[in-house]
């Protein structure tokens, strides 16, 4: 069931699917429908709703009192919605936001919000804060965020809070997404929830619920989902299990929660364009499997000392396990002659005790997967990184935190004006143990690996430099972060309302190399110290109910993580998550961001909201692609820029119901680059006639950022035929984006050394959803995502690839060229977008009365 939006959304590129004017006038249209529509209506009393502006719950204030597009879901819109989890609910429901799919796999895709991102993949900058009662979920190592963990289910509300607020603390750059828990108070009952779909999708939920007349209240939820995935091997298991203990009494509250999740994802990344066309669903090496083990504690707590002055606080504890299995090519090998074993190479297998091997004439034709070579060459050590053309990666991160955080909020008068006034202090502290070990191996003809037992150095990317990469990683390390806070609203007039606030945020990091002493340069070893005082400053002015304007400016920051301080070194790149180095020191993210806007309602029943928002990045931390897909390194820029314009309408119309949003952004580099470019035809050593080998490429002030689109529309509709049956359907389009490596904006493919185009295009797709109420009982839905099975792809990145069109692998395909280098072709790797699926379910309330 599809449901109003109440916030800004974007818009797209050159390449989006509609025309702008055409959009324009579309939206004017059901607005001034809207207006008709609700002339003719009668009054209703105003809506109120009340926001806390902390991550802790506490006195809140009105929707009209803040100075930006706040926008909120309930628990009960996300059980309608019957998404597969909240990532794909807020892509769908929030405007402004946006997905990039690169696992390939639902529970893992990258969340943007105007342009700022929550990942679950490590390496990713993130910008985005998320939190669950008070409690950040942002990971320590890597500030991930896991949205597999997340229980759909236990979920009773949701604000995404846009801009850089200071109160939500580190990685809180363009925006917070806070979430708040059911309780036994407010879902009682008991709830079963069964599904089915395409690619043997099954997923069953249970919840209940109660409470006593003795002040005790419970809620307890379980989750279980698995499906095949719509990619060649690429199944996911997920196993979540929610519970709630808690006691109020008039003035005081107190709830005890439990989460638990084992869950096992496999998304296999980027895939070559040359074999996206020949079948959409295939991978172009197996298997990538994330395994995440999740046990949190968290204690809540709220206590009202006297009328107007509220105690809110929480402590909690979260042990998590990842573990990861990646099959890759070894782009090392793409320059090597790898076919033919030499003399000594079949004197290394024949005393081995292989046999079977060639022993003339070996070539691409007639031996495509060189894993005699490779062995051999495992048996000598001799190389063996340059001439086995699979790596397997086995990766472990143990990530153990704690904290506790507190805050006064007081109510009353200032001056003779209305006030509310709130101060707090968090800790948070971290233990982090990641290792990391490659062991080479050989492709087959599934593009699978095997590994042949040889564990070395120098197989990630081969040798650079004429010094091999430093692959094994053995890390300890322990960060914390102490925070103090301030916020006030104040009332000066009926009309105008202030607001101001700060943080401060003290950030230390740790790393302790357990396998290179200190003073080696390849040491991961070092001591970190990152803090700011970030401020924010705001203004609403409220003519009428019907109608608010606001101004703001904030400023975030975040301190870089211990992967991006290990992966830093344009001279190592590395394979996020599988390496790191000893590199120089990062600098933290600072972001300044301006708010202008108004939103408003006609007569209750149409609410609009128009505005305009700047976010400035200084020393921005981005990755950069290298020639090879998935490599790269972290680097700050000097300064980017993303900016927009965010509209929205939504309202009911007797038995209608519809939604509108529209975001055009704009993101961009403010300062001039040089990074790594050797995937881009345009790169500095094919200016100089050396295609297909490495080089760079200058980044222009005013250049795209990759990964984030211009436009973005969403649009839904809904109809009630019966009080009991609804039909709905749901429109997302958005305008291409730039590839990583692209950065530029140059690349032109030759169809020889550089293969794709180096963006992607722009689309739309089309959902359709039905829900009939059977009985007060029981609801059966159906859903169908796009309808018309669209091609698409949410983000690309250039690099090496080691294939022919026919998906034979292939090594030395081009001549050496006069500097003794071979080339290498490089391609376009992108993340397709999901094709059509189906998914039936039921949802059973068992203390819902029977119809007599």
């Amino acid at each position: 069931m599809l449901y109003p939006r109440i916030g800004s959304t974007q818009s797209s590129q050159n390449n989006f699917p509609f025309k702008g004017k055409t959009i324009a006038l579309a939206i004017l249209a059901i607005t001034q429908s809207y207006a008709i529509s609700a002339k003719a209506a009668d009054q209703v009393l105003p809506e109120i709703t009340v926001i806390s502006t902390t991550p802790l719950p506490g006195l809140g204030v009105s929707r009209e009192q803040i100075p930006a597009p706040i926008q909120t879901r309930t628990g009960q819109q996300l059980d309608n919605s019957h998404a597969t989890d909240l990532s794909q609910f807020i892509n769908r429901e929030l405007g402004s936001v946006f997905v990039n799919e690169i696992q390939g796999n639902g529970f893992q895709m990258d969340v943007n919000y105007r342009g700022f991102t929550a990942s679950p993949l490590l390496g990713t900058p993130q910008g985005l804060s998320v939190y669950m009662d008070g409690v950040r979920l942002n990971q320590p190592f890597g500030d991930v965020v896991s949205w597999d963990l997340i229980p759909k289910s236990a979920i009773e509300s949701i604000t995404l809070m846009p801009g850089s607020n200071p109160l939500f603390g580190l990685n809180t750059l363009g925006g917070a997404l806070s979430l708040q828990t059911k309780s036994g108070l407010t879902a009682p009952g008991t709830v079963l929830q069964a599904t089915l779909g395409s690619h043997n999708r099954r997923n069953m939920e249970l919840s209940h619920g109660g409470f006593n007349d003795k002040g005790l209240n419970w809620f307890v939820t379980g989750n279980w989902h698995a499906d095949d995935g719509w990619r060649n091997d690429s199944p996911s298991k997920v196993r979540q299990l929610f519970g709630k203990l808690g006691w109020a009494d008039a003035r005081t509250s107190v709830a005890l929660t439990m989460a638990y999740a084992k869950n096992n994802l496999q998304g296999n990344g980027l895939q070559d364009q040359q074999f996206l066309a020949r079948d959409y669903s295939s991978v172009y090496t197996k298997p990538d499997i994330t395994e995440n083990r999740n046990f949190a504690l968290t204690l809540n707590g709220q206590h009202e000392i006297r009328d107007g002055l509220v105690f809110s606080g929480n402590t909690y504890y979260r042990n998590l396990h990842t573990s990861t299995f990646n099959g890759d090519i070894n782009e090392g090998s793409l320059d090597q002659s790898v076919y033919q074993p030499s003399a000594a190479d079949r004197t290394a297998l024949t005393n081995a005790g292989y046999t079977g091997f060639p022993t003339s004439g070996a070539n691409a034709a007639n031996t495509p997967f060189p894993f005699w070579r490779c062995i051999a060459q495992a048996l000598q050590n001799d190389e063996p990184g340059e001439k086995c053309n699979g790596l397997i990666t086995r990766a472990s991160s143990s990530q153990k935190n704690y904290g506790a955080s507190g805050q006064l909020a007081w109510q009353g008068e200032l001056a003779g004006k209305r006030n509310l006034f709130t101060a707090g202090a968090a800790y948070d502290e971290s233990r982090i143990r990641y290792s990391k070990l490659t062991e080479l191996g050989y492709l087959n003809p599934d593009r699978s690996v095997t590994g042949v037992g040889a564990f070395a150095d120098g197989v990630t990317g081969g040798d650079i430099d004429g010094e091999a990469l430093d692959t094994q990683v053995n890390l300890k390390g322990k960060s914390s972060t102490w925070s103090l806070f301030a916020s006030d609203t104040l009332a000066l007039t009926e009309q105008w309302n202030l607001n101001a606030a700060a943080r401060y945020n003290e950030t230390s990091v740790h790393n302790t190399d357990q396998i290179h002493a200190d003073g080696d340069p390849a040491s991961l070893s070092g001591n970190h110290r990152f803090n700011r005082l970030n401020p924010a400053i705001g203004v609403t002015f409220v003519p009428s109910k019907s109608l608010t304007a606001y101004a703001g400016y904030n400023e975030g920051s975040r301190a870089p993580s211990a992967i991006e301080l290990g992966c830093a070194n344009p001279d190592q790149p590395c394979k996020l998550p599988n390496s790191m180095a000893g590199d120089p020191p990062l600098k933290q993210v600072v972001t300044k961001t301006f708010e202008l806007g108004m939103r408003g309602n006609v007569n209750n029943q149409v609410r609009w909201n128009a505005g305009v928002f700047r976010a400035d990045n200084y020393d921005d931390i981005q990755f950069v692609a290298d020639n090879q897909a998935g490599f790269g390194y972290f680097k700050n820029f000097g300064k980017t820029r993303r900016q927009g314009l965010e509209l929205g309408a939504n309202t009911n119309m007797g038995n209608w119901l519809l939604g509108a949003n529209y975001t055009y952004l704009d993101a961009t580099y403010q300062s001039g680059e040089t990074v790594n470019g050797s995937g881009n035809s345009s790169n500095s050593s094919a200016q100089d006639g050396n295609l297909g080998t490495e080089g760079t490429i200058q980044i222009r002030p005013g250049d795209r950022i990759p990964l984030i689109p211009r436009q973005i529309l969403k649009l839904s509709a809904a109809y009630q035929f019966t009080p009991e049956f609804t039909l709905g359907t749901s429109m997302q389009a958005q305008s291409g984006v730039m590839a990583r490596g692209n950065e530029n904006g140059q690349h032109q493919p030759d169809g020889t050394y550089y293969l794709g185009q180096g963006k992607t295009a722009g689309f739309a797709i089309f959902n359709l959803d039905a829900t009939w109420k059977a009985t007060p009982q029981l609801t059966l839905f159906a859903q169908v995502n796009n309808i018309l099975d669209k091609r698409y792809a949410t983000a690309a990145q250039l690099g090496s690839t080691g294939f022919d069109a026919n998906g034979n692998f292939v090594a030395r395909a081009f001549p050496r060229l006069a500097s003794g280098d071979y080339p290498v072709a490089q391609s376009t790797f992108y993340a397709p977008g999901a094709p059509r699926q189906f998914m039936i379910g039921l949802r059973y309330a068992f203390d819902k009365p029977v119809v007599r």
